[in-house]
């Protein structure tokens, strides 16, 4: 086992997901999972098939928020997050993420692996053929950490509940040290199914409140570092044209996207005026 490093797992009815990963990497590195969905059946499986598995149960106030309270409980030098719909990562990967931290005198803020399987338009990946590149953001689905970088820099913050909290600790702690992305590291995300979902309804909610949080991140992200009034010049023109999909669909009786489009009004105008990103399901 690398007794240098502790995997944190963030589990949202993620049950399988997480019983799958666990099995690969289990006997590799030290393991704390941090459920925000208060499943007793994922904590009985965990004390009857890995003893040696901290998991912990918090409310669920959002990805950076379990991230940061997962932190507390580590022990070794670095830590490394992973949604549970990552697959791929396994011993000789963190190895290869230990020996670069050392290379480096643990000069950095996060590193990254590559993702194989990822959409160019949702994420920026550095130049393939680079083996290892500075980056200014790094993916949140999988990130390795220095525990003393990671509590010099302050953490993830806790207002934003999903979307965009990867983007605020990178551009932060740019102020400390460097963001980089090791190529030879390739792990694959099965984006946006790290929650396990039962039914048509349950998906429809979960992709609401998704709408809802990325929108209210993003313009949260952008007053957060640029000011309120260039993000508001950057947004007004969002929400004439969410305003007019809206009336759009009405007239094409398109519930469906009606109902995306009311939700993300909601999250901007939530955001814009300064309230909490209280949406939850």
């Amino acid at each position: 086992m690398n007794s240098k490093i502790t995997l944190i797992l963030i589990s949202h009815k993620s049950k399988e997901l997480i019983l799958n990963y666990i099995k690969n990497i289990y006997n590799s590195v030290n393991v704390i999972i941090i459920d925000n969905s208060n499943d007793i059946s994922l904590e009985n499986e965990i004390k009857n098939k890995y003893p040696n598995v901290l998991l912990k149960f918090m409310n669920n106030n959002g990805y950076g928020a379990a991230i940061n309270f997962g932190s507390k409980f580590v022990k070794t030098k670095y830590f490394i997050v992973s949604n549970p719909d990552v697959s791929g990562l396994n011993n000789d990967n963190l190895e290869i993420f230990n020996q670069f931290a050392i290379k480096i005198n643990d000069k950095f803020s996060v590193l990254g692996p590559r993702f194989v399987n990822a959409d160019p338009k949702s994420i920026n990946q550095s130049d393939a053929n680079k083996e290892i590149a500075e980056m200014r953001f790094l993916s949140g689905a999988c990130m390795f950490f220095n525990k003393k970088n990671f509590d010099l820099i302050g953490g993830f913050d806790e207002n934003i509940f999903l979307y965009f909290d990867e983007n605020d600790f990178c551009k932060r702690s740019i102020k400390f040290f460097k963001n980089y992305q090791l190529n030879n590291i390739k792990v694959y995300h099965n984006a946006g199914n790290s929650v396990i979902t039962k039914s048509e309804n349950e998906k429809n909610d979960h992709n609401n409140l998704r709408n809802w949080h990325f929108i209210w991140s993003k313009f949260y992200y952008f007053r957060k570092h640029y000011g309120y009034i260039i993000a508001l010049i950057v947004f007004i023109p969002i929400l004439i044209r969410t305003v007019f999909r809206i009336n759009f669909y009405k007239l094409k009786n398109d519930n469906k996207n009606v109902i995306k489009y009311k939700t993300r009004l909601s999250g901007l105008i939530n955001s814009i005026l300064n309230k909490k990103s209280f949406k939850r399901i």
